[in-house]
C-alpha cells in the first residue's frame, strides 16, 4: 500500500526514514481511518506545541510514538489483561528494537505511548514523552491550539481530516477496551465506559481501601 507522503506540512518534517515509512504502513494497514489521521495529527501537534515551548525530540522517536498511541485499540494488537496504552507501548519498543534502536531510545518511545493518558506527569519528562502527550491533548480535548496557530491547523487538518471525530474517536475507544473494562481503574477511560457501556460500574479507590484484605 502507499501513503503519500508530502516532505512538509505545517513548516513539520514527516520522517522519511526505512522505519518511519514502515510504521506509516504498520499503522495505516491496522487502524481505522479514525484512529490513522488521528495519530498522524497528533505528531503534527506534538512537534508544533513542543517548537512553541523550546522543546526538541527526536523526529523518529516522536512519530512512532504518535503512530502507535493508539495501536492497542486495534483488533490486531488489543489484549484483555493490560491497559490498551501498555499494548501500543510494547509493540512499539519492540518496532524501534527491531529496527535498531538502542533500547534506551525505545524506552523513550514506550513511556511516551504509556503515559500519554496521565495527565501532567509527561511534561516533566522527556520531549519524546511529553509531546505524545502534547499532541494528544491537542487533537482530543483541544488544549494548546492557541500554541498551534490558526494556519498550522488549518493545513494539518486539510492533509488529515476530522469528520465527526468527537463521536468516532470516542466509539473506537469503547471498542477497544470495553473487553477489559477492569484496566481503567484510575484512568480517564473509565468515563468513556460509564457513558457508553451499559451497566458498566466503575471501581472506587476508597471502596478497595475499605474492603481489602487488612482486619482493621
Amino acid at each position: 500500500m502507499t501513503t503519500t507522503r508530502p516532505t512538509e506540512t505545517a513548516g513539520v518534517a514527516v520522517p522519511d526514514s526505512a522505519l518511519a515509512r514502515e510504521a506509516t504502513e504498520l499503522v495505516r494497514d491496522e487502524s481505522s481511518d479514525t484512529v490513522f489521521h488521528h495519530s498522524r495529527r497528533v505528531f503534527f501537534w506534538g512537534s508544533l506545541r513542543g517548537r512553541a515551548r523550546g522543546l526538541s525530540a527526536d523526529p523518529e522517536l516522536l512519530y512512532v510514538g504518535a503512530l502507535f498511541h493508539d495501536l492497542g485499540l486495534t483488533e490486531r494488537y488489543r489484549r484483555a489483561d493490560q491497559r490498551f496504552e501498555i499494548d501500543g507501548a510494547d509493540e512499539a519498543r519492540r518496532f524501534l528494537v527491531r529496527h535498531g534502536v538502542a533500547e534506551a531510545r525505545a524506552d523513550l518511545a514506550w513511556q511516551g505511548i504509556a503515559l500519554h493518558t496521565t495527565p501532567e506527569i509527561p511534561w516533566h519528562m522527556a520531549p519524546e514523552v511529553a509531546l505524545v502527550t502534547a499532541g494528544v491533548e491537542a487533537d482530543v480535548l483541544g488544549l494548546g491550539l492557541k500554541e498551534i496557530g490558526d494556519q498550522a491547523l488549518a493545513e494539518v487538518v486539510a492533509l488529515h481530516p476530522r469528520p465527526d471525530f468527537k463521536r468516532r474517536i470516542l466509539q473506537e475507544f469503547t471498542d477497544g477496551i470495553a473487553h477489559r473494562p477492569q484496566t481503567t481503574f484510575g484512568n480517564v477511560k473509565a468515563d468513556v465506559l460509564e457513558r457508553y457501556v451499559p451497566g458498566y460500574r466503575r471501581e472506587n479507590f476508597v471502596d478497595i481501601i475499605l474492603g481489602s484484605d487488612w482486619p482493621e
